[in-house]
Order: C-alpha cells, then sequence, then structure tokens
C-alpha cells in the first residue's frame, strides 16, 4: 500500500502521537526569547511544571496508572502478596549480623533477629511453591509474588519466585536513604512509588491472599489496613496467613482488643496463624479449591 492510499484509510490515525509531536519540538531550534521560557515548553516535558503543589493529583494519577497499565500488560490476573521486615537476615547473612554487635544492647537485638531468620527461608519457601504452581485462568498468571522490592523478607519473596523459574513484583518505594530494589525482582515488573497510599493500594489491588511475616512500622501499616478494609465490608475476604506467632502475641494483644470491645471476637478470625510455608499454602489452595 502506497503512502497515499494510507491517508485514506479510514481507520488510520490522523494525530500525531504525543512522542512524534515531542520529536518534532526536539528537533527545532530555539532561537527566539519566546522558544526558550520554560512557558513555552510542552507541558508533558515541563518537569518543573509536573512536580509543582498543583499537580499532585495528576501525580496520584500517573502513579496509579503506570503500574496498573504495566502489570496488565504482563498478564499479571492476581499475586500472593508478601510483607514482612527490612531487617531479618538471611541464614546467609546470620554470621555477618552477629559480627555488627558492638554492645550487649546491640548484641540481644541482633539476636532476636537472627532467631527470627527462619522465617526469611519459609517466605522464600512459599513463593517458590506459588510460582511453582503456575496458575494460568483466563490466559492470566495467578499468585505471581508482590513484595515491596527491598531486603530481607522481601528479597525471600522474590528470591523464591526467581528460584522457581518465574517472575515477580517488587514495589520499592522513595525513601530519604536509598532502597534499591533486591536483585531477584523481575526488571520489568520492578515500580518505585513515591506516595506510599498509591503502592498500598497496588499490594492490594490484585491481592488474592497476603503473607505477613514479623516486622516493624510499615509491616504494621500495610497489615492493619488490610484488616480494617475486610473488617468494615470494603474488601472481600482473602486468606492472610500471619507467621510468626510468637512474635505477633508479645506485639499485638489481639484477643484483648476484642476483649475491650473495641473490635469484635469474630475479627481475630480474619487472619490465620501458621508457621510454615506448607501450612500456608494448603490454606490458599483450600480456599480457593485449587489443584495445585
Amino acid at each position: 500500500m502506497t503512502e497515499e492510499e494510507k491517508q485514506h484509510e479510514l481507520t488510520k490515525r490522523k494525530f500525531y502521537k504525543a512522542e512524534q509531536e515531542a520529536g518534532f519540538v526536539e528537533n527545532h531550534p530555539k532561537t527566539t526569547p519566546q522558544q526558550q521560557d520554560p512557558a513555552y515548553r510542552l507541558a508533558f516535558r515541563d518537569t518543573d511544571f509536573l512536580l509543582r503543589e498543583e499537580l499532585r493529583p495528576v501525580r496520584f494519577q500517573l502513579e496509579l496508572l503506570k503500574t496498573e497499565m504495566l502489570l496488565d500488560e504482563s498478564d499479571i490476573g492476581s499475586t500472593l502478596v508478601v510483607y514482612g521486615s527490612a531487617r531479618i537476615p538471611s541464614p546467609e547473612m546470620v554470621d555477618a549480623a552477629l559480627a555488627t554487635a558492638t554492645t550487649p544492647e546491640r548484641k540481644a537485638v541482633i539476636e532476636s533477629l537472627v532467631a527470627k531468620a527462619k522465617y526469611y527461608e519459609e517466605a522464600r519457601k512459599l513463593a517458590f511453591t506459588a510460582s511453582k504452581c503456575g496458575l494460568v485462568e483466563d490466559g492470566k498468571r495467578q499468585f505471581v509474588i508482590c513484595s515491596g522490592g527491598g531486603p530481607s523478607i522481601m528479597e525471600a519473596a522474590n528470591r523464591g519466585a526467581h528460584e522457581a523459574g518465574a517472575e515477580s513484583i517488587g514495589l520499592n518505594i522513595v525513601l530519604p536513604h536509598e532502597q534499591a530494589p533486591n536483585g531477584y525482582v523481575t526488571p520489568h515488573l520492578s515500580f518505585q512509588f513515591h506516595y506510599f497510599a498509591l503502592r498500598k493500594m497496588h499490594f492490594l489491588l490484585r491481592a488474592r491472599a497476603v503473607a505477613v511475616f514479623p516486622g516493624g512500622f510499615g509491616t504494621f501499616d500495610e497489615f492493619f489496613e488490610l484488616l480494617t478494609l475486610i473488617q468494615t465490608g470494603k474488601m472481600k475476604p482473602i486468606p492472610i496467613l500471619l507467621f510468626g506467632g510468637d512474635y505477633w502475641n508479645r506485639v499485638v494483644n489481639f484477643r484483648a482488643l476484642a476483649e475491650e470491645g473495641v473490635i469484635n471476637f469474630e475479627d481475630i478470625e480474619l487472619f490465620t496463624p501458621v508457621e510454615t510455608a506448607e501450612e500456608a499454602w494448603d490454606h490458599i489452595v483450600k480456599f480457593y479449591d485449587l489443584d495445585c
């Protein structure tokens, strides 16, 4: 078909794409004061403009839309989300962690973290098992591993998927101290967020199960928001697997909350205490009647 014939196609695009228009601008010499002033920049190429306070709603939308589009293009239908500490060492790093203890107080803290290294292995096993299942439904991959993209428990989850030969997602967050994605996240599924709220939304938009390991403020924030969404009926129930009974029973007295009347006793049943990856995966399989 000639160029002239193409011009007469009814379905042929009649406007240039944005990237083409931007190319035209870049190829034109900027010789006049008007062309050199920031006001003349294309709005979507003007970083200073996009970072203005008034543009926050637009940045919200972009941060929501970019990840949603790329996950959809990657045929990801659902996820198994893993929450947990960024400080628990992997079994390989236990000795190195203990070597950093320079005071008795610090030694006690490090020993407590080291005692939780077993959960690194459980997160890794759970991710491996879910990824090996390789469930596909309606052309979409199901129970794709999704973590916060950082170290420790998050790394373990992405590592398990990687060792199973599967892709996995990392939802990283910009912090004052750099937190680079762990090396096991699939590069084209590695995302960086500015807004915690949008990151937490993406954790749950596709979540069909959530594994919660011992963790700090970030894990508490994610875990309790999930409980609140289900408790209030904003989100349908999904398996929530709570790893580490000794830890959670020590740091949160759920029964006391119920006895005080601020939650219902049945709210404690929103999550399932587990200790092993096998227990967690069995619960997920039974909940969804999976053939895995």
